[in-house]
């Protein structure tokens, strides 16, 4: 287990390299990676706890990124963890790589769906959650969704049938860092109150700072001992984590920085890891 400290510190290099694969790539999405890679750093690490040998395990634990496009999060923890090399990271988005804009299960094994058409890893997840009770496996799924995702009319039809089959062993983490890509989620479509609404479609319902790690970890030892019902966790992030002017700016949620933009962010960073160090 790695201590809250070492976690944050390990989110911040990743936040790093994030921003310079998506500069080489010239094309991605640098706001909602950054706001969901605390999440993510947290349940590789201290949960999930991925490795080359444990990868194809029938027991092993889900990670269900159903905002695909966040991926280079995804990928930023894969290359920490070794699964993939610190270049294939860096080739983001090149044609022929198996690091493609949107997580492949057919070109990266460790990548446990292929998501990117919003709305559908979340009953992916829920199918893989109905076959480990099937099968009496232990095994936990997360899967995380974005905000604007929720707007998806499938995903709405996905939370009513998780409660139903008492899914206990389904962790939902919403990155809800309030923007998409045409503007504000209250503008677009507005999903509030999500608790009241979830809580009304039979979840155990949690809510907390996706930049936390003690409200992290406490979340999910909450889902683990919720027995007979989903967890649906609401995480409050802030898109563009790290970066000022990246943070709470619709601009970024699909734009890849320019030279002089990914030398400022670089340099921000920098200097946030520097002071947690």
């Amino acid at each position: 287990m790695k201590s809250h400290k070492e976690l944050e510190l390990i989110s911040n290099q990743l936040r790093i390299d994030i921003i310079k694969a998506i500069s080489r790539a010239k094309s991605g999405h640098p706001g909602g990676s950054l706001s969901a890679i605390d999440i993510i750093v947290y349940l590789f690490f201290n949960e999930i706890n991925r490795t080359k040998d444990n990868a194809f395990s029938p027991d092993r634990d889900r990670f269900i990124l159903s905002k695909g496009h966040g991926v280079p999060a995804l990928y930023a923890v894969f290359a920490k963890l070794g699964l993939i090399s610190y270049e294939e990271l860096m080739n983001l988005r090149v044609l022929g790589s198996r690091t493609q804009g949107h997580p492949s299960y057919l070109d990266l094994p460790y990548v446990e769906s292929s998501t990117g058409s919003l709305g559908q890893g979340l009953s992916v997840g829920i199918g893989i959650a109905i076959a480990g009770k099937l099968d009496k496996k232990n095994y936990n799924v997360y899967t995380m969704i974005g905000d604007g995702e929720m707007q998806e009319g499938q995903i709405w039809e996905a939370l009513l049938s998780a409660p139903k089959f008492k899914l206990d062993n389904l962790c939902v983490i919403l990155d809800y860092n309030k923007s998409q890509i045409d503007g504000y989620v209250k503008d677009v479509m507005n999903l509030e109150p999500i608790k009241e609404k979830l809580i009304a479609f039979r979840w155990n319902v949690i809510e907390i700072n996706g930049h936390k790690f003690n409200e992290i970890e406490k979340a999910i030892n909450i889902f683990k001992q919720t027995k007979e019902k989903p967890t649906f966790v609401i995480a409050h992030t802030i898109k563009g984590k790290g970066v000022s002017f990246m943070e709470d700016n619709v601009e970024w949620h699909g734009k890849a920085p320019n030279e002089e933009e990914t030398k400022l962010a670089l340099q921000e960073l920098q200097k946030l890891l520097e002071s947690n160090g």
